[in-house]
């Protein structure tokens, strides 16, 4: 287990000097310029205090901060001009000072209902840290480990921040240790409850320990191990289905454990990607590309309604919930991620139809973003941090896919 030392993160200064900037309208822009607008429009929902995202979970927050690292990484300038390293510094910090308690439950429909409860913390003892919410962003869900581990991971490439990097090693030190067992023959359990094992926690969890391969010369190996031996199980688990899908999780019967049935969201075809090009990076095996084409194939298909739009596999758009409102982005984020690496004219053509429509039909006066990519920004319950973000994750995309 790894450690996270406090003492001179403490002591620093972690300063957001506009966590408000001022909002514009940019109408037939270049995608850098439509990504930056997008990036400041995210910030109007940015709460410097708790160092998260109003209108939005926890969960969703780490996401929010993926996307605002991926900009950053994509642009230098426009990381400049946001000031995305402050936001990495401020969200590290600020988060872990928030009194916090998450509950998530499975509805019949397949989708989760997330709960989570804030109060900042506004004062400490001098030399004490008050441990409460999700220190170390661990709490009892893997998903969520997950999600706020990857979202370090590009804090650390972003930042190059070494407390960023040795959080996220925390986090899938805990995945190992309280998540691995050996029902279903293998993988981490959703919670810490071991209830329940779902496709998003494995798929965060391969992703996040090939990416530590990529990262952390001195347990390199290790990682690579786990991760294999982790996608190995995946592929034999029952998870994909015939039609070269995933479900959201298993059933556990007294004949051992199959498909569950529930629903193929579009995050679970996506964040699989990201994890089979970082392992394919740490191994120099070209086959977990393949690997992963096939899957982004297979979920393009099912996704891309008539006009190349994508939607939520259950066509929910507007009213897809907290939860799903972030899904598609992750989806079109990783499909990018694969694209740089294994560049496919339909993956880009996808990335680009999806950020032109958004742009021109999702977007409102604010250059807030929404639900239905095909638009009206104002469906459903209008733009929230998580709409906004979702969509933002494609305008990014975009970014990088016209380098390919």
């Amino acid at each position: 287990m790894v450690a996270i030392q406090w003492g001179p993160l403490a002591a620093r200064t972690l300063f957001f000097a506009s966590t408000h900037p001022h909002r514009h309208v940019v109408d037939n822009s270049t995608y850098p310029q439509k990504a930056q607008a997008a990036g400041m429009a995210l910030q109007e929902w940015y709460d410097q205090p708790s160092g998260l995202w109003n209108t939005t979970g926890w969960w969703n927050g780490a996401n929010c901060l993926t996307v605002m690292g991926d900009l950053a990484l994509a642009d230098p300038a426009i990381d400049e001009a946001i000031r995305i390293k402050d936001i990495f510094q401020t969200t590290f910090y600020n988060a872990q000072r928030t009194t916090a308690t998450a509950d998530k439950q499975l509805g019949t429909n397949g989708k989760f209902i997330a709960m989570y409860k804030y109060e900042t913390i506004e004062e400490e003892l001098p030399g004490k840290r008050r441990w409460q919410g999700f220190p170390k962003f661990l709490n009892n869900f893997f998903d969520d480990e997950g999600w706020w581990g990857l979202a370090l991971v590009r804090g650390w490439d972003a930042t190059g921040d070494t407390y960023m990097l040795t959080a996220a090693q925390t986090i899938f030190d805990d995945m190992v240790v309280n998540g691995l067992d050996p029902t279903c023959g293998g993988g981490i359990w959703w919670s810490k409850d071991r209830k329940y094992k779902n496709a998003i926690a494995n798929e965060l969890y391969i992703a996040l320990g090939a990416s530590l391969a990529n990262r952390e010369s001195p347990r390199k190996d290790w990682y690579v191990r786990q991760t294999v031996e982790a996608w190995n199980w995946f592929k034999q688990s029952g998870l994909i289905n015939d039609k070269g899908l995933i479900n959201d999780g298993l059933k556990i019967t007294d004949k051992g454990c199959v498909n569950n049935g529930m629903p193929t969201w579009s995050y679970n075809q996506g964040v699989i990607l990201g994890g089979l090009v970082e392992l394919s990076k740490a191994t120099g095996d070209q086959s977990f590309l393949a690997e992963a084409v096939t899957i982004a194939n297979a979920a393009l298909k099912a996704l891309q309604d008539q006009n190349g739009i994508i939607r939520e596999i259950d066509r929910c758009e507007p009213h897809c919930g907290d939860d799903g409102s972030q899904f598609k982005g992750v989806f079109v984020r990783n499909l990018a991620y694969l694209h740089n690496v294994a560049p496919h004219d339909n993956f880009r053509d996808a990335i680009l139809k999806n950020a032109d429509s958004i742009w021109a039909h999702n977007r409102n006066s604010q250059n807030q973003l929404g639900i239905s990519w095909a638009g009206p920004a104002e469906a459903g319950k209008g733009p929230t941090a998580a709409t906004h973000s979702s969509a933002m994750d494609v305008l990014v995309g975009a970014l990088t896919a016209m380098k390919k």
